[in-house]
């Protein structure tokens, strides 16, 4: 039966940070915790202090910070075996960190006490029943994280239901059955679920999921209908392996499908910038499916789609995109009509009467463009250019007269091979009001030195591009067939620090493919400057000062 109120546990800052590509800064901790805070989740995993000093100085920094929402809770593991409390170095570490709250992490798998830690049932209860019953002592609230529980319970229930009795008999504040490996189906979870609701009646439960056979939000849903009060998960699903389940879809889920208020509206209408914010402090390129807060979450292509959202936004749509803080978006490609066109038109606010026959003459240029291997459903501002290139009042800023690039072997840099280092040289010629810039620059390939060449020649005119960069760069051969003469298609994706874009190139040269979809991340670039900002189909939500 599912609760009236749930609590929601973020783990972004220690399980979150354990996937792959992801290291946060010290500074990187501290932001993340004040939007967590800011969006309403309850209490914040902070990290674990007795693992690296990256950690001890977030909860140094943290006694610094005022939060409104927000606890946070620092993370470690029970007594090692043999030990006491009082005089083992990680269970001082959470002491030292004077959090309000402790998360500990104790094996509920005969299998890992015995094989893993390598000591007996007994002890492990004893690690279990002791840690908890030190940090009650010291005022703390607990969390007991019960590793491998549900494995460890379908190897042998009695043994992963006694230490968990043992946790709640210590005054474990909440006991997290942990999905560690993450395999765990949704009718086996919820088997060890009401177990468990039997042996512990009394004692609060918790969830956490890890992603490894997909099934992470939906068990961590399914979980909260059995009952389960508190759960645990990170930003856009972070984590070891596969992830965690996504606290930002939970969260959604939780509150607009199932009517449990676990925020304000106010706060759950942030649910998108949270996900783009930890995004770009992670490093990590968002994700475009990602539900509720994708870019694509609310997209629509097929012109039968945008017919019925044309009558009824909900036609397509399971919710309203603002309650999340998204939008929707009208896609333009092969498959579009003229209703995706004027729609299109529309959400980039160009104010300008296009005639019927223009809009047909706008649709034939995007399909013969897209027979060239061009895509503009993934490159908007390309597209965008492409519309605003052909109205009378716009003034492109610059035109490529030329460009060469030179590669040759560096003779003092080797690579790890100890192979010479090859070094690509660009030379482009710009015109910029009739005036000619012949420019020249090293880069990291030919695709960086010609961003810099160009870069140089526009910035004496156009200050403002110093402040774009290139986030990603994408190659797809369009036709295999042909091998290494094929057509290719060419992504780039830029940012500004509060916007990001993404603009197409094709050609059968792949850097002239590059070349034309740089120049559009350039053009569009010095477009939003002009607009001071304004345009409205790529914006993008980034981190605010501190």
């Amino acid at each position: 039966m599912a609760t009236d109120r749930v609590q929601l546990y973020d783990t972004t800052l220690r399980d979150g940070s354990q996937m792959e590509g992801i290291s946060l800064s010290v500074e990187d901790k501290i932001r993340i915790t004040k939007k967590l805070d800011e969006l309403g989740i309850e209490w914040i995993e902070g990290g674990f202090p007795g693992s690296n000093p990256k950690d001890e100085a977030y909860f140094r920094r943290l006694k610094t910070v005022e939060l409104k929402n927000a606890r946070v809770s620092a993370f470690g593991g029970t007594r090692k075996p043999g030990s006491t409390c009082e005089t083992d170095a990680n269970i001082q570490s959470l002491v030292a960190a004077e959090t309000p709250g402790v998360t500990l992490v104790g094996k509920a798998s005969m299998y890992q006490a015995t094989k893993v830690l390598e000591t007996s049932g007994e002890e492990n209860l004893a690690m279990i029943a002791e840690t908890v019953r030190y940090f009650k002592g010291l005022g703390k609230t607990v969390y007991f994280d019960a590793e491998h529980f549900f494995d460890g319970f379908h190897d042998d229930p009695d043994y992963s239901l006694q230490c968990l009795a043992t946790a709640a008999r210590a005054g474990a504040d909440v006991l997290a059955l942990c999905d560690t490996n993450g395999g765990m189906t949704t009718r086996r979870m919820l088997q060890a679920i009401e177990a468990v609701q039997q042996r512990v009646p009394d004692t609060r439960l918790g969830i956490h999921c890890h992603n490894d056979a997909g099934l992470a939000v939906a068990n961590s849903l399914a979980a909260v209908e059995a009952g389960i009060w508190q759960v645990q998960g990170c930003v856009n699903g972070y984590g070891e392996r596969c992830g965690n389940a996504d606290i930002l879809t939970v969260l959604a889920n939780l509150k607009i499908k199932m009517g449990l208020d676990v925020v304000e509206d106010e706060q759950a209408a942030r649910l998108t910038e949270v996900a783009n914010y930890v995004s770009e402090l992670a490093n990590m390129v968002p994700n475009p499916q990602a539900p509720y807060v994708g870019s694509s979450a609310f997209a629509h292509k097929a012109g039968y789609h945008v017919a019925g959202i044309l009558k009824d936004e909900a036609a397509y749509q399971h919710i309203d995109p603002a309650t999340v803080g998204n939008k929707s978006r009208v896609l333009v490609s092969e498959l579009a009509g003229q209703r995706n066109l004027r729609m299109k038109l529309d959400e980039l606010r160009i104010d300008y009467p296009f005639t019927d026959d223009e809009i047909r003459q706008l649709l034939t240029a995007v399909k013969q463009k897209e027979s060239m291997g061009y895509q503009y459903e993934g490159a908007e501002a390309s597209f965008e250019l492409l519309v605003r290139r052909t109205l009378p009042n716009y003034r492109v800023p610059f035109e490529l007269d030329d460009f060469v690039i030179v590669e040759r072997r560096s003779n003092s840099s080797r690579n790890g091979d100890g192979q010479r280092e090859m070094l690509a040289e660009a030379m482009v010629k710009l015109r910029v009001d009739g005036t000619l810039q012949h420019t020249a620059a090293e880069g990291n390939g030919p695709v960086n030195s010609l961003d810099l060449a160009a870069r140089k020649a526009l910035i004496q005119f156009y200050p403002s591009v110093a402040s774009m960069k290139l986030v990603d760069y994408k190659v797809r051969i369009l036709d295999s067939q042909a091998a290494t003469g094929a057509q290719v298609r060419v992504l780039i994706e830029s940012t500004n620090g509060n916007q990001y874009w993404t603009t197409v190139g094709s050609s059968t040269d792949i850097i002239e493919a590059s070349w034309l979809a740089l120049a559009d991340a350039l053009e569009y670039a010095l477009l939003l400057a002009s607009a001071g900002g304004g345009l409205a189909s790529t914006e993008t939500a980034a981190p605010a000062a501190h």
